[in-house]
């Protein structure tokens, strides 16, 4: 990515997609260009969250809402400590943003940290092209970084493309920290960061969770250096084919039988130890109102979705694995993807969406809930 920061408003800019489909608009934040996979999100709020949610590393988002910036920028809704998308295109930016938590408008922060967007642009029509022909390659170029369209087009053709791509330790954290629990402590867990985002151990810590979050090449031994109660494992960016690694030391946790919860990257993860296949989809889910049936329960759940990638299992029966019985517990009501698992006879269990809510609907909180009774039935069970 290359960037500069001088007159982005006025400045005229072009995204263009690797099977050669173009859209003219104006440079939004940074002026420069920058490469990534086009996707879009449909959230209508939480732009902040998105923006800074790790799982987006190298991805160009669109959002679907007509109008954003709205609310500017806040120094309270960050997820991680930069923003991740490579890009980012929207048609009808915000002249004034308005909210009594706006510290600067959202371009002043995109241009702040040399992010490359468009504005002005047909989301709508670029959302049907991505739907129709997929997620794909794209590029965003203003100011010097413009040439003719065939150029332009080669360039973005040059960039890898996002099955294959291991990025999940590139936004993991290098050294382990600590997120305390709220009150009483009652439950220790490892949480591995595969692109973590904030408000997940804040959810747990409020739940009484001191939650130990350690580096995406964490090892069996520094987990149970820790004694843990529980082991989380997280969201995060790439293609799940590569994690060799957080494969490996989810079998070694479920070796133990250690109570285990994943949610979006690690949810495939515990498909992979599982012996499921994963795949890329067409588009993906992204965004907050994501309509997902938790199984076990009937109930119907609107959820908030960033994930590319899907664990191929099925839906209609019971599995065998080597670790006992497992089912899929929750499924999307758009298009029956996977959107949770479970083993039967041990405690673990896993979802593809997000939910601590950040940005999103309240309506899987629950799942916290059912983590920390896993947790207390496995040590009353020790203690019997």
């Amino acid at each position: 990515m290359t960037t500069s920061t001088r007159g982005a408003a006025k400045t005229p800019a072009v995204l263009v997609l690797e099977d050669g489909r173009t859209f003219r608009g104006r440079a939004y934040g940074a002026v420069g260009e920058t490469f990534g996979e086009a996707v879009f999100s449909t959230g209508m709020t939480g732009y902040q969250e998105t923006l800074t949610d790790p799982s987006y590393d190298r991805q160009i988002v669109v959002a679907t809402a007509p109008q954003i910036g709205n609310t500017g920028w806040n120094d309270e809704d960050d997820e991680s400590g930069r923003i991740w998308v490579s890009g980012y295109v929207v048609r009808d930016p915000a002249r004034v943003p308005s909210n009594w938590r706006s510290r600067r408008s959202l371009d002043d922060e995109l241009t702040a940290q040399g992010v490359v967007g468009i504005s002005g642009i047909d989301t709508r029509a670029l959302t049907r092209h991505l739907r129709e022909r997929g997620s794909m390659r794209a590029g965003i170029f203003s100011g010097e970084a413009l040439a003719a369209d065939a150029e332009l087009l080669r360039r973005v053709q040059a960039q890898p493309h996002m099955k294959g791509a291991s990025l999940y330790e590139e936004v993991a954290t290098k050294e382990a920290y600590v997120v305390p629990a709220v009150g009483e402590k009652k439950f220790t867990v490892a949480a591995i960061d595969l692109g973590i985002k904030g408000m997940t151990p804040q959810r747990m810590a409020e739940r009484g969770i001191e939650v130990h979050v350690l580096p995406a090449t964490a090892t069996a031994e520094d987990v149970y250096a820790l004694e843990p109660d529980g082991v989380f494992f997280s969201n995060g960016p790439g293609d799940p084919a590569t994690a060799d690694g957080p494969v490996a030391l989810m079998t070694a946790v479920l070796e133990r039988k250690t109570p285990l919860f994943g949610i979006c990257f690690g949810n495939q993860i515990l498909g992979r130890a599982l012996g499921f296949g994963t795949y890329k989809l067409k588009y993906g889910h992204r965004g907050i109102n994501q309509p997902v049936q938790d199984r076990t329960t009937g109930k119907v759940e609107v959820t908030a979705h960033n994930h590319g990638f899907a664990v191929d299992a099925p839906l209609d029966k019971v599995s065998e694995t080597k670790f006992g019985r497992a089912e899929v517990s929750h499924v999307c009501l758009n298009d029956d993807v996977v959107e949770g698992l479970q083993l039967l006879d041990q405690p673990a269990f896993s979802v593809q969406y997000h939910p601590e809510a950040a940005a999103g609907p309240h309506d899987a909180a629950y799942l916290f809930d059912r983590f920390t009774s896993l947790m207390s039935t496995v040590r009353e069970g020790q203690r019997a």
